[in-house]
């Protein structure tokens, strides 16, 4: 499983989640134009089997035209430490997992 952080979370958050995942960048270490646009993030992503971790609105709606792939985890908490998002991915592991897994599920809401 591979998990892009969006520019909206930190990248401090690859460390502590590569812990439980296998795979974890942030989009400022991709290899496409920065400040990457939506667009282009949703576009690396389905191009390259990436999960994309969000809190921005915008790949929901996204998904809602395009449907999937790239599969979507949206942050829907409000402001959250790095320790806090660390902490959440870390209790809905299994859930992450089984999301991953699924070929009916596009999106992932974590409350």
């Amino acid at each position: 499983m591979k998990l892009l952080l969006d520019a909206n979370l930190s990248w401090r958050l690859i460390k502590p989640l590569k812990n439980s995942f296998e795979d974890v960048e942030h989009v400022n270490e991709l290899p496409i134009a920065q400040p990457a646009k939506d667009i282009e993030i949703w576009n690396f992503a389905k191009m390259n089997n990436w999960i994309i971790v969000t809190c921005d609105e915008d790949f929901y709606n996204f998904h809602l035209i395009k449907g999937f792939p790239p599969k979507i985890i949206l942050l829907r908490k409000g402001n959250l430490r790095t320790e806090e998002v660390a902490t959440l991915f870390y209790q809905y592991k299994e859930v992450i997992k089984a999301f991953h897994e699924s070929p009916h599920l596009g999106v992932l809401e974590l409350v």
